[in-house]
């Protein structure tokens, strides 16, 4: 006795299968259902000859087949027949599926996936009080000095780069900063510096 899979087969042609993803192509549900028919067992034999374990070839297939139904107005017949463009989708998603099991799981613990600690409102009470004294006291200081200071710790340069960018000797630099720094500790507590 013949296989019926096989006569079914052989009574649709391309022509046929082609025009059943154009029909999805314009919501027709019916079509959809025959291809349905058609390729879903063939989608999940091609899976499972790409070794996926049963369950997940079944539910790849009716993925693929949920793709074919929202992407049908995408097929071009002149570029493929609806068979090679069916399965090249099942192919991606099979892709798809081995990457996202080749990569590792997050760990939840990890440091850098922590949400970051909100400060206490006293301590940043406290820090704005401190940066208010530093702003008074830097405005006592000359300007030169101030300058050098920010050149320092707000641009992060080297006590060389500040001397050559500015044109002044080395040790001008740094006794001007020695000297910005005696003058801050006697107007700030030792917690502000």
């Amino acid at each position: 006795m013949p296989d019926s899979s096989n006569q079914e087969a052989a009574a649709v042609d391309r022509a046929q299968l082609d025009a059943w993803v154009e029909a999805c192509a314009r919501s027709d549900r019916s079509a959809f259902a025959s291809l349905f028919t058609f390729y879903a067992p063939r989608v999940k034999g091609y899976l499972k000859r790409l070794a996926t374990d049963d369950a997940t070839a079944e539910e790849l297939a009716q993925e693929v087949m949920l793709t074919v139904w929202r992407k049908a107005k995408q097929f071009d017949p002149r570029q493929a027949s609806a068979s090679t463009w069916i399965f090249r989708i099942a192919r991606n998603r099979r892709i798809d599926m081995a990457r996202r099991a080749a990569r590792p799981a997050l760990d939840a613990e990890e440091p850098l996936l922590q949400p970051v600690e909100t400060e206490a409102p006293d301590s940043a009470a406290h820090a704005r009080d401190r940066e208010e004294r530093v702003r008074e006291a830097l405005k006592k200081l000359p300007p030169d000095q101030v300058h050098l200071l920010k050149l320092a710790f707000f641009e992060g340069l080297t006590h060389s780069e500040i001397a050559e960018r500015e044109g002044v000797a080395l040790g001008t630099v740094k006794s001007r900063i020695r000297l910005a720094f005696d003058k801050l500790r006697g107007q700030l507590d030792p917690g502000d510096i």
